[in-house]
């Protein structure tokens, strides 16, 4: 039997329990919703990029400032690449983390509008073609008949 997987720091779920959060995989990693909104990623990894290890908060460019006020450690996300991200991380090995994940915790039950996304939609993926090509077939094939 598979075991279900450990979610990190399952405190933040418990902080966030009166919104009702939805926990979904993502990356490897798992990915708390509220309503329609992610509002963080909490990802442990062993082996990779473990400097990445910690709660990637969703927010917008604009906001990283006022919340580096509040989030001395926060900072770009590196396996995401070169250059500033909408998304921030409170790493996992700085002094401050339980006491900053307790924090953007408070400003999400709080409705901060800093902290969180409404994902874009995807796309409805259409038909391949074999399906289509099957469906000529067997007009093709009635035809005959």
């Amino acid at each position: 039997m598979k075991k279900p997987p450990v979610i990190p720091f399952e405190f933040v779920l418990e902080e966030l329990f009166s919104l009702e959060p939805v926990v979904r995989p993502m990356f490897g990693c798992h990915a708390i919703y509220v309503g329609d909104k992610i509002m963080l990623i909490l990802r442990n990894k062993v082996g990779e990029h473990i400097a990445d290890n910690g709660i990637w908060v969703a927010t917008k460019f604009e906001h990283h400032e006022t919340l580096l006020k509040i989030f001395s450690s926060m900072r770009s996300i590196q396996v995401l690449g070169n250059g500033k991200t909408n998304w921030q991380i409170l790493p996992v090995d700085a002094e401050d983390f339980e006491e900053s994940a307790i924090k953007v915790c408070n400003l999400i039950l709080k409705g901060d509008p800093r902290i969180g996304n409404v994902p874009k939609a995807r796309k409805k993926k259409l038909p391949t073609a074999p399906l289509r090509q099957n469906a000529s077939r067997k007009q093709a094939g009635k035809k005959k008949r």
